[in-house]
């Protein structure tokens, strides 16, 4: 069962808080479904980000449901790009500053081109990484596409 947790803060959670957007932040244990929302709210709601890489120093991000699969013909549309293909995983915490399982959007060690799947549009709130493993924040999405600078695409196979 997760638990409403006030005390941590990562890049995500200190952006949140000094750009004002409401959010709540979430802290579950790690051995629980990590693709379910915190509080009970419907699983259709966590949003999981992706990393992506068309070569060297061009990298996207792509924010879509956990339920979903990224269809990376589309996401090379959204970005400008011919392909895409999945940053490997030695290559996350270098490119993004976080590690797997608590990458974020949001608080990125270098803002990265980001994408919001349109599925998040119509929702009163979704839940995603808040930077850190164990750790998930829920909020508008339209908060999350603001803070991230994140136009909504159809993303999704």
């Amino acid at each position: 069962m997760a638990k409403k947790n006030k005390h941590i803060k990562t890049n995500a959670i200190r952006i949140l808080e000094s750009a004002g957007i409401p959010h709540e932040l979430f802290e579950r244990d790690l051995s629980e479904d990590v693709n379910a929302a915190a509080d009970g709210g419907a699983d259709s709601d966590v949003y999981k980000t992706l990393v992506t890489t068309a070569g060297p120093s061009r990298n996207y991000v792509f924010v879509i449901p956990v339920i979903r699969e990224l269809d990376l013909k589309k996401a090379a549309r959204a970005a400008g790009e011919k392909k895409l293909e999945m940053l490997p995983l030695k290559q996350l915490t270098e490119v993004t500053g976080y590690v797997r399982g608590g990458c974020s959007a949001i608080g990125l060690k270098k803002p990265l081109p980001t994408f919001l799947d349109h599925s998040a549009e119509s929702k009163d709130a979704i839940y995603a990484s808040a930077g850190k493993p164990g750790f998930q924040m829920k909020l508008h999405p339209v908060d999350y596409a603001k803070v991230t600078s994140a136009p909504f695409v159809d993303l999704c196979k």
